[in-house]
């Protein structure tokens, strides 16, 4: 692999300082910025406002190898890819088609180690972190694929993004930079299963970005079983860092919830959550589970959602569904690139 840094993976105030140390005005840095997203031109030799002698310097400096699509699969409001990286490793991502606007959910490790028992990407181990130039070029490459402009990106993919927290944050700098991908920190959430040093981190960074909590169970014996990070960071250490967040950012939290068919989908698991979560500004937002063939657990049938949501709504509990994606296609987290491995 190309020691360099990638050029996609640097954020516009690193580029700013590699210009200084350069002794070159720092505004250059816009004008590759402006090549690299907003023209959408990769090769300096064609970046015609600066002069030759940067351009190779730049050459010289970074490398400008690209992850390459292997594999897509479409439906009619979704669409996933896997793309191969340098290192011959696999990465996915999903594209969403809404009314609103193109969602892309981007991976942020090859493999997991948090081995959540319905997960699909858990079963495979974790191999490293994804550079921020390989989360940035998933959705430049659905972009360019799609020949539309992406809207709001979810870091829900493959991984824990707080495993990878530095890379991650890099990443959003670069999208949410009004002259990089000019997404707005409003349409970006970070999921976590609930790693609390990084929680308290995230609620430092001065950028308005959505939290997103992976809880998926109500109760510690429960959670334990399906979450073995429940083991290291409990509910009753999530719950107080959950309410610190919200306290010192004043930004409301998901709380993400899997319905596994007679699992975590019980009236008494819907009563159990609603006690937990009441008076913070959180609202919940129940997926019907994508089963894989590798794992035993099964998605909830429509009546047991039905009565989930309904006893949070009499539990004055936000809640919405997720329109289920992508069921013809591989859409567990995972699932097409365990089935390439």
């Amino acid at each position: 692999m190309d020691n360099k840094i990638n050029i996609f993976g640097i954020t516009k105030k690193d580029l700013e300082n590699y210009f200084e140390s350069i002794n070159e005005k720092k505004f250059k840095a816009t004008q590759v910025y402006e090549w690299l997203y907003e023209k959408r031109e990769s090769n300096p030799d064609n970046w015609s406002n600066i002069k030759k002698e940067i351009r190779d310097k730049i050459k010289s400096d970074f490398s400008f190898n690209e992850i390459e699509l292997v594999k897509e699969e479409n439906t009619e409001d979704a669409s996933k890819y896997l793309f191969k990286l340098s290192d011959n490793e696999y990465v996915e991502s999903v594209l969403m088609r809404h009314d609103y606007g193109n969602s892309v959910c981007v991976s942020s490790e090859i493999g997991c180690n948090m081995a959540c028992s319905f997960c699909e990407s858990g079963r495979l181990k974790k191999v490293r972190g994804l550079h921020a130039y390989e989360i940035v070029e998933q959705i430049l490459k659905i972009e360019e694929l799609i020949k539309e402009r992406v809207s709001s990106v979810v870091v829900m993919g493959i991984g824990e993004p707080f495993d990878n927290f530095d890379e991650v944050m890099n990443f959003i700098k670069i999208i949410n930079d009004p002259k990089g991908l000019a997404i707005g920190a409003r349409h970006i959430t970070v999921s976590t299963c609930g790693i609390i040093p990084k929680i308290k981190e995230f609620s430092s960074i001065p950028l308005q970005v959505n939290l997103a909590i992976s809880l998926h169970a109500p109760t510690n014996e429960l959670r334990n079983k399906l979450m073995p990070i429940n083991k290291a960071y409990s509910l009753d250490m999530l719950i107080p860092s959950i309410k610190e967040y919200i306290d010192k950012t004043n930004r409301r939290v998901t709380i993400e919830y899997l319905l596994l068919q007679n699992v975590n989908d019980t009236d008494k698991c819907a009563h159990d959550l609603a006690k937990l979560i009441r008076g913070l500004n959180v609202y919940v937002n129940l997926i019907p589970y994508n089963e894989t063939s590798h794992i035993e657990y099964k998605r909830s049938p429509k009546k047991n959602v039905d009565n989930f949501y309904n006893i949070l709504v009499n539990e004055k509990i936000n809640v919405t569904v997720r329109r289920p994606f992508g069921r013809q296609i591989s859409a567990a987290c995972g699932q097409l690139r365990s089935k390439e491995q």
